[in-house]
């Protein structure tokens, strides 16, 4: 479980000199960030401090070259188009989102503006035609989420020893395969439950059930509410003892037993600021190549995994690339 960087899918960004992508001078770049959650929470507006680092390091800073107009629905998504018309009001150079009901709306309310996205799955969404020429005005990261989901499902099984049955927590707009999660869960010998939210008050209610039923194991699935509620499900799985794994290896440095993806902060720092740039100096988004990571890490906290009496194996600790004592 190497750590390898990531890529860029063939196309045109992979051979645009950067110096071509200069900035106007005197001009002042405007970002309309349309976000669930505040984006200077000390936890959940990491990410967003990761995009301005990234941005810095290409040259726009916030506050001299670069401003950000947000828009926070909150516990609203009803309301996102009204959120998302202020935005175009504004005049925003291009509008960031997270999530593919949220990327929707913001197609549905803009065919001009270029919208930098990131989510499950582009494709599988029917967000864009494909990855490679995602056309339209959006582009941004796909971050493989049925593929990881099952992975993640895999590294559970075997990091709780004896393990008969399990639960997933999904919401209602997950690309999850259910049934072919449970078929690979059964040639393991467990049996899988599924149950979906569709705002964040029911979180702990679907966990509380999952115990119920018998679940000795929590796969968290990709989804952008349960990432921004992980706080809810942590304290709540650490109550009823459930080992959980999360899909962002920063995850199990927050004190979850497990976690298994692409770095969460790099994909901002990296990926996402950087196609940003692209954005702002005029590059359709029709040709920018919707990215897909290629580097993942393992990381296990053998600290929480103390605290709910689980003894990971010994190998499956020696595979991780970070593991917190």
């Amino acid at each position: 479980m190497r750590r390898r960087e990531f890529i860029v899918l063939m196309g045109a960004s992979a051979t645009w000199p950067f110096a071509a992508l200069a900035q106007e001078p005197g001009r002042t770049y405007r970002l309309g960030y349309l976000t669930r959650s505040p984006p200077l929470d000390p936890v959940r507006g990491r990410s967003f401090v990761a995009l301005l680092d990234g941005l810095r390091h290409l040259g726009f800073i916030e506050g001299k070259n670069l401003t950000v107009k947000f828009q926070v629905y909150g516990q609203h998504p009803e309301l996102l188009s009204d959120y998302l018309a202020e935005l175009i009001k504004a005049k925003v150079d291009v509008i960031y989102v997270i999530g593919a009901s949220t990327i929707r709306a913001a197609q549905q309310a803009t065919k001009t503006i270029p919208i930098l996205a990131i989510t499950d799955d582009m494709v599988g969404s029917g967000l864009v035609p494909s990855l490679a020429h995602p056309n339209g005005n959006t582009t941004g990261v796909s971050i493989l989420a049925t593929e990881l989901d099952g992975k993640r499902q895999e590294i559970l099984i075997e990091a709780v020893p004896g393990l008969r049955r399990m639960a997933a927590l999904a919401d209602s707009y997950s690309t999850a395969d259910d049934h072919a999660l449970q078929e690979a869960a059964r040639a393991h010998g467990v049996e899988l439950s599924i149950h979906r939210i569709t705002k964040p008050e029911e979180i702990v209610a679907a966990i509380d059930a999952a115990h119920a039923l018998g679940a000795r194991a929590l796969n968290v699935l990709a989804s952008p509410i349960l990432d921004s509620q992980r706080q809810v499900i942590m304290d709540r799985v650490a109550a009823l003892r459930l080992p959980t794994i999360y899909q962002w290896p920063e995850r199990a440095e927050e004190g979850g037993f497990a976690a298994y993806g692409p770095p969460f902060l790099q994909l901002w720092r990296e990926v996402l600021a950087r196609q940003l740039v692209k954005l702002f100096s005029g590059v359709k988004p029709a040709d920018i190549p919707i990215e897909q990571p290629t580097n993942f890490e393992l990381a296990i906290n053998l600290k929480t995994a103390n605290a709910l009496g689980v003894t990971v194996p010994a190998t499956l600790v020696a595979r991780a690339d970070k593991v917190i004592e």
